[in-house]
Formats: structure tokens, sequence, C-alpha cells
């Protein structure tokens, strides 16, 4: 399969000029590893010229955008191929307004593919932090009167972030996700999603980590006015940054997709060459998803 590198949106345009340069290149992904039919399970098939397979024993017909996330897009697969190119590839923020002008959508429309987009950016947890990690949580949301830092009974959104540091104290890779309070039962799901045993962590003196320091290498210092943890509550402050002046405000039931969007660009900021091409393989490979799931009832 010849890739699609770089982030060049010329070459992306000249690449993607149809409908149909986009299926090919979705069928290579969608069948690199051989065609088997979703239907009786037989092995070959013919390839028709808008890249469809037919399989040789039962006939059923198989587009390259069935079962993929790309399945019944109506507004063309050559679009929905640049949406994802620019949310893989932007440093800048993208609101669904902006890419349904951008792309001649509706915003509605524009939303809905985003949040599937979204989901493919959430991360695998093949691949969890070793070395050195640290921890803090945070709220996502404006003032609240009577209401300063963490609170349980606060209205604001709940969420704990993990960055792992290079030799050189850098942010190296980060997650983020949502809480429902500052529990160590709740702050343990980072954990388990994304911190590898072994990894030395450490925190602030938050008592929640109380708990889990009984089974985790966990280090509790004090904050030193954010000194001790420049790295991590600078990514914070971008993660927060980011939802505020982009979205201006997003609701609980879609804040974890924000921060999946986030965390996969950051973390693939020294691949960019091959981010394209990965958000793609992860939208063939994804499970289904439907509208009822994203929209918030």
């Amino acid at each position: 399969m010849d890739i699609f590198r770089g982030q060049n949106l010329i070459e992306f345009s000249d690449r993607f000029k149809t409908d149909l340069d986009c299926k090919e290149y979705l069928a290579q992904a969608k069948w690199k590893d051989g065609y088997q039919c979703n239907r009786c399970g037989h092995g070959a098939a013919q390839q028709r010229r808008d890249f469809s397979r037919i399989c040789n024993i039962c006939g059923h017909t198989e587009s390259a955008p069935a079962g993929t996330l790309f399945h019944r897009v109506r507004f063309g697969v050559r679009k929905a191929f640049f949406i994802c190119f620019e949310m893989a590839t932007t440093t800048k923020s993208l609101s669904a307004s902006y890419m349904g002008v951008r792309f001649g959508i509706t915003e509605k429309t524009a939303r809905l593919f985003m949040h599937k987009v979204r989901e493919a950016m959430r991360s695998s947890g093949n691949h969890p932090m070793d070395g050195t990690v640290h921890i803090d949580e945070f709220v996502v949301g404006g003032r609240e009167k009577g209401k300063i830092g963490r609170s349980y009974d606060s209205k604001k959104k709940k969420a704990v972030c993990a960055v792992q540091l290079t030799e050189g104290g850098k942010e190296r890779r980060m997650y983020s996700m949502k809480i429902d309070n500052f529990s160590g039962k709740e702050i343990k799901k980072m954990f388990d999603a994304h911190i590898d045993g072994t990894a030395k962590m450490t925190t602030d003196e938050w008592r929640g980590y109380w708990p889990l320091a009984k089974k985790y290498d966990i280090e509790q210092i004090p904050t030193n006015g954010g000194l001790n943890f420049k790295a991590l509550h600078t990514m914070i402050h971008q993660i927060k940054s980011w939802i505020r002046t982009t979205y201006s405000w997003v609701s609980d039931f879609h804040v974890e997709r924000y921060f999946d969007a986030f965390c996969y660009r950051l973390n693939r900021s020294q691949s960019k060459g091959t981010i394209f091409n990965n958000l793609i393989v992860r939208m063939v490979k994804a499970d289904k998803i439907y509208q009822k799931e994203i929209i918030c009832s």
C-alpha cells in the first residue's frame, strides 16, 4: 500500500482528486491482510470499478466504506477524507461551524462526523506509559460562585491527566480522561488504562492517591507553586485553553472525545508524516458507532 505521507494540503488534494481515489485508499487499508466475506466467510472476491468486492461464493457485494466509520457518509468520501486530514494534521482548533462552512455541509453534519473521527482517535491502551509519569487532576468549566479548585459537589467537569516525561523533563506522551469525582477509585481508571505498573509516578499531596500508593510506585510531593509539575501543568493549561477558546463549552457527554483528540495529536507530534494514514486505518478498524451513541440524549 502506497500510504500518504506529509502535511502538505496541495499534495493531499492532488492525491485524492475524486471519491474513487479515496475509496481505493480505503480498500487498500481495509483488505490489506486479505479479503474475507462478512456473510459466508469465503476468502476470494472480484474487484469492481469502485473498488468494492463481490464474493466468489455467495455473490455478496461489500463497498470499501462499508463497516468502517466512513459507512453511509452522505456528503462524499472525499470531503470526509479532507476533514480527517484537517483534524489529524492541523495545529489549530477546528469547530463544527468552521468545518461546515469550509466543506459545504451543515454544522450538525460536520459535528456528527467529527465525533466519529474523535472516536477513532481514542487510545487503544495497548502502549501504557512507563518511566517517569506525573499525574494531576483538573476541572473543565467556567467559574462557580463559592467554588475554588477541587470540589466534590462542583458542577464542573472533573478529569485526571498523566504525562510521561523525557529524561530532560519534557512531555513525551499524555493522556487525559473524565472522572466522576476525585476519589482514589476514580483516579485508578487512569492507572488501569494508560500507566504501566513499572512506572515511577509523582503526584501532589492530594489524599485521593493514598490508597493507590499501596499498589503503585507513587511519590507525593508539594506542588511548589506548580514548579515541581511544570510540564504537566502546561499540558493541562493547553487542553483547557483549547476547549475554552474553540468550543466555548462542551457537554459532559462529549468531553472525553475532545480529550482523546487533543492527546492523539500531541502523542503523534513526532510522527506527523504518517498521522493521516494512521487515522484512516483507525477509522477502518474502529467498531461501528450509531448516531444515537453520538447525540447526547
